[in-house]
């Protein structure tokens, strides 16, 4: 059961910057993309080590999907305030074009050629303006989004043998995930260090 599940123990990588000065949008979502997808990983890996199955590539793919468009969508409501709604957007995008880069060539490696960014991109849109709805206090989300982030991972695994997961979602792995959102955002887009105007949309 998720009660006696321990919490994943996950390291942010790359979020201190060696030099000085301001840092363009790209590098930003960069840094930022790299570390969802990290996250993203360890949560899968830390469900793995608790017990629950994943029997397919198909459904590891779904599971990771949802657990990015979670974390991309924590991360943009921890952005709130500290960019203007404008570097905000193009952050985000940043954020996104990176990550189905990243899920396009993880797919060919896993499963070859074919379309892998559209169908990742529309999915993640389609959560976020599902998330949308939800309302925060401050930067936590509250229990209704929380759970329907635990259903759809639910329904991401529902091929396989699976309990609790809703549980462990919202006890245990969630937690973590705005826990570490948080501190990325803090870490990356920090007060105090704006956007250079060469980095914003033209």
């Amino acid at each position: 059961m998720a009660i006696l599940s321990s919490r994943p123990q996950i390291a942010l990588v790359k979020t201190r910057w060696r030099k000085k000065g301001e840092r363009t949008l790209a590098e930003r979502a960069g840094v930022i993309g790299a570390n969802v997808w990290k996250i993203a990983l360890e949560i899968f890996r830390h469900m793995e080590k608790e017990g629950f199955r994943f029997g397919s590539d198909r459904m590891t793919t779904e599971v990771i999907t949802e657990f990015i468009a979670f974390l991309v969508q924590l991360a943009d409501r921890a952005v709130y305030g500290k960019l203007s709604e404008a570097e905000r957007a193009a952050l985000i995008g940043e954020v996104v074009r990176h990550l189905a880069a990243t899920m396009e060539n993880n797919q060919r490696d896993l499963v070859g050629p074919g379309e892998y960014c559209k169908p990742f991109i529309d999915r993640l849109n389609e959560r976020f303006a599902e998330y949308a709805g939800f309302e925060y206090r401050g930067a936590e989300p509250g229990y209704p989004c929380l759970r329907f982030f635990a259903t759809k991972v639910a329904d991401a695994m529902a091929g396989g043998d699976n309990k609790w997961v809703v549980e462990q979602i919202m006890d245990i792995e969630a937690p973590e995930m705005v826990r570490l959102v948080a501190k990325l955002i803090e870490q990356t887009v920090a007060a105090g260090t704006p956007v250079p105007p060469r980095a914003q949309p033209g």
